[in-house]
């Protein structure tokens, strides 16, 4: 269930392998979210080997290696190569940028999708749309309760559909105008399945600027910046928004963000100079260091306004903490913004309540995909990935569920 890329690989992977597959989407057209992400050039992977790429991923209440052995073994099964060459077979062309990550040729998302729609009804995928999941029941066989609009009054119609097995491939909570709603939890949770809070992901975080930084910054980009926070450290871009900042570096601090209430970000602004190094560019300096730095750092009017902005209230008197200001700007962050607006959400099914094939050990026949599991990933090709990737795995176990009773 779910029009998504997760439960759309799991529909292909059982139906590859002989089932009879039905795909139930509450909105009126499968992949909606797929397609949002396609305006931003439909980044579908990233070049890292298998041991890379899984040290992306972060699952909630389980230890870093043990989420990297998961991982491994989840991304095995259907790596960024395995995507690349299912992508070919659909007459899309991929290609790696210089920053590893993968797109199509086209830099578009609609052609692949028509054409993978196209595939799952060649291989007999029935699509039920505008069809909401409310319930499922499981002493008598597995029963899966739909529930959808029967006419334009809105008058809502109940359907029971008894299956083999159900992959859950519903989405987290980010993007709720896709589908993506995160109201399975409550069905779930009512049947004693563990589930992590959703949360933002991938999004921006809010933080009190001076007015005049808001007036001249907002928009504004801070290139090759180094941020870190929690004893995590990562080097990209952030965005300076009225509200706080976006941007990647900011989304790959995801999880240290969120495991403070107020976390504090810290930037350096010159990555790539030693703090022996500016101090001696600075020179004869003896007042005025900001202006001074702003010329002979080459800081950027961004970073220049930022900082002025900043230490308004308390100018550094000296060089060294000049160096200071500009190697460890220090910003306190307030929360991270609704998950509506996030990229993505963490959270989910945990993964303690699943078996290897990603089934839910306490339902059997019913199998978990996609955002709907307790993990995490920054923007960058692991998004997607992790969806095909679990969607592989939970279709393949539908698949032996069904063939093997």
């Amino acid at each position: 269930m779910g029009g998504g890329p997760a439960g759309l690989r799991a529909a292909e992977v059982a139906a590859l392998g002989g089932a009879l597959v039905i795909v139930f989407e509450q909105k009126p057209s499968v992949g909606r979210k797929f397609l949002v992400a396609g305006k931003g050039g439909l980044n579908l992977t990233h070049e890292a080997s298998v041991d890379e790429f899984a040290r992306h991923y972060t699952v909630a209440e389980m230890d870093s290696d043990s989420a990297l052995a998961l991982w491994r073994i989840l991304l095995r099964g259907f790596d960024a190569n395995a995507l690349r060459l299912w992508a070919g077979s659909l007459g899309i062309e991929t290609f790696c940028a210089s920053s590893g990550r993968v797109y199509p040729m086209e830099m578009k998302s609609a052609p692949l999708l028509r054409r993978w729609v196209e595939r799952l009804r060649g291989l007999g995928v029935e699509f039920r749309m505008r069809q909401r999941w409310t319930g499922l029941r499981s002493e008598k066989g597995l029963e899966l309760e739909f529930s959808g609009a029967s006419d334009e009054a809105g008058d809502s119609e109940v359907q029971v559909v008894r299956a083999g097995a159900a992959v859950l491939a519903l989405g987290g909570a980010s993007w709720p105008q896709t589908g993506s709603t995160g109201i399975w939890s409550s069905i779930l949770g009512g049947l004693g399945v563990k589930i992590a809070p959703l949360m933002a992901s991938n999004c921006g975080w809010e933080c009190s600027w001076p007015q005049d930084v808001i007036e001249r910054c907002e928009g504004r980009p801070l290139k090759n910046v180094r941020v870190s926070t929690g004893g995590e450290c990562v080097r990209g871009e952030l965005l300076v928004t009225r509200y706080g900042l976006e941007g990647g570096a900011l989304y790959a601090l995801g999880a240290a963000l969120r495991a403070h209430p107020r976390p504090t970000l810290s930037i350096d602004f010159k990555p790539d100079s030693s703090p022996e190094s500016l101090l001696a560019r600075l020179g004869s300096a003896r007042h005025n260091f900001l202006e001074e730095a702003a010329l002979r750092w080459r800081l950027g009017e961004t970073v220049n306004c930022l900082l002025k902005g900043l230490l308004r209230d308390s100018p550094p008197e000296s060089a060294e903490a000049m160096v200071r200001a500009v190697k460890h700007c220090e910003i306190r962050l307030e929360k991270s913004r609704p998950v509506e607006e996030a990229i993505s959400s963490a959270g989910g099914v945990r993964f303690e309540e699943l078996d290897e094939s990603l089934m839910v050990r306490n339902l059997p026949g019913v199998f978990v995909a996609g955002e709907m599991l307790a993990w995490d990933a920054p923007t960058g090709g692991y998004l997607l990935q992790g969806c095909f990737s679990t969607g592989t795995c939970a279709g393949e176990g539908a698949l032996h569920w069904t063939t093997n009773r």
